[in-house]
């Protein structure tokens, strides 16, 4: 009993770490990989150190730090994952009178002096005079005549800014989870985990329908990695900024989306269904059942209204952008 007890008072955090991991086994891919990102970045020098023996000086110290060297938004990442840790570990590790063999968790020490840096939330977006030049220099990567994914990466970013969906939830999708003869398509794995099946519009179908003619992988937007997916078009991003001119991430397209939908006053209920945003503070919203059809309107609305600010008409089919010959 003793030597166990001297077992778990030595518990590094890398040990706390793998226990962790084993215990959550309903960990996203993407959320372990950053985890682990975190532990060999911010905590690589405290990976062998006992967890009794990181105090709460230790931990302001390294928020500083961090802050100083990293960015600030980082380093309140890194004492969020800190936080999780601990409190898995006080919960985790107890001696033989049931007693955990942690006091406190270090961490609230940020909470409790209000040292977390104030992080104000991004809310950029591409703005209506901004999309149509956005549109001709995304369509222009279809001429890209040095990297075939390029035309494959136009689409994605169209996909994205026409279903808001999230990044990865966007490139993980997969034929299968596509029906196009009625139209509509399904996420199984997304943020809040609950599955969600939204309606193609006439735009997005046509883009999937010349998307399907030029590829034989499973997924929509096939990589070349050993995942199978795009993971990451920084490169085509970096051009499409450069042509029209407009600063964006892959997240602004989400952004953008919702303001575009918020400004033709799409349901409230509508709009957070559409975007996969849970309702469970809101009583009606219990009572109300948003299946495909009746997603079907408010998402054709959002289309036709980003369509109109490209310039071009519903109808249009998606083809590649012809450039104008300079005078």
């Amino acid at each position: 009993a003793e030597k166990k007890q001297e077992a778990l008072q030595g518990t590094t955090l890398k040990q706390a770490f793998d226990d962790f991991v084993k215990t959550r086994k309903n960990l996203k891919e993407r959320t372990l990989y950053d985890y682990r990102r975190l532990m060999k970045v911010a905590f690589a020098d405290w990976q062998e150190k006992a967890m009794t023996g990181i105090s709460k000086d230790m931990v302001s110290k390294r928020h500083n730090k961090i802050g100083s060297e990293r960015g600030e938004a980082y380093a309140n990442l890194a004492m969020r994952f800190l936080r999780a840790l601990f409190n898995f570990a006080i919960a985790q590790y107890e001696d033989g009178n049931g007693k955990s063999i942690l006091h406190e968790n270090p961490v609230m020490r940020l909470t409790q002096t209000r040292a977390w840096y104030r992080i104000d939330r991004r809310q950029t977006v591409i703005k209506p005079h901004q999309l149509s030049p956005w549109y001709e220099a995304v369509m222009s990567l279809k001429q890209d005549q040095i990297s075939i994914q390029s035309a494959m990466v136009a689409d994605y970013l169209l996909f994205l800014l026409f279903t808001g969906l999230r990044r990865q939830e966007a490139a993980t999708l997969k034929w299968s989870n596509i029906d196009l003869d009625d139209r509509s398509f399904t996420l199984t794995d997304t943020k809040n985990r609950e599955p969600l099946t939204l309606p193609l519009t006439d735009f997005v179908f046509d883009l999937l329908q010349s998307r399907k003619a030029a590829t034989d992988s499973e997924y929509v937007f096939a990589g070349d990695g050993k995942k199978g997916y795009l993971i990451e078009p920084r490169r085509q991003v970096q051009k499409v900024i450069q042509l029209s001119e407009v600063s964006f991430t892959l997240h602004d397209l989400r952004r953008t989306f919702i303001t575009i939908a918020e400004s033709i006053d799409i349901s409230a209920y509508a709009l957070k269904r559409l975007v996969n945003h849970k309702m469970t503070n809101d009583v009606t919203a219990g009572y109300i059942i948003s299946d495909v059809e009746r997603l079907r309107k408010p998402m054709q609305q959002i289309s036709s209204q980003l369509l109109r600010y490209f310039k071009i008409k519903d109808d249009k089919k998606i083809l590649p952008f012809q450039k104008h010959q300079s005078a």
